[in-house]
């Protein structure tokens, strides 16, 4: 369908943003900690925190996952983010909507 990679990618970006609070609540923290306690399968934390860390939101240390000075930055973004997506979803309804 023309829309299912959209729904993944939010998926996804839904899945990096539980990762990403739960190490900015529980650093430092490891792969497993962090898959028993959200329920997500540890190659798609591994993932996640690869990700997280490319984006300079995250750092791996001794310990565990560690939040990096952009993370707090990037959740205020993000919220503007969210908010001009659901002003699309909101177009895209009225659009499909209309016949």
């Amino acid at each position: 369908m023309l829309a299912d990679k959209v729904k993944r990618e939010l998926e996804m970006l839904k899945r990096h943003l539980i990762i990403l609070k739960y190490v900015m609540e529980n650093e430092p923290i490891g792969i497993l900690k962090i898959a028993e306690e959200t329920k997500i399968p540890s190659h798609k934390v591994r993932y996640s925190l690869r990700v997280l860390e490319h984006e300079g939101l995250i750092a791996a240390s001794v310990p565990g996952a560690i939040a990096t000075d952009l993370s707090g930055p990037f959740l205020e973004e993000l919220e503007n983010t969210i908010d001009q997506l659901q002003d699309i979803t909101e177009d895209l309804k009225m659009i499909s909507n209309k016949r």
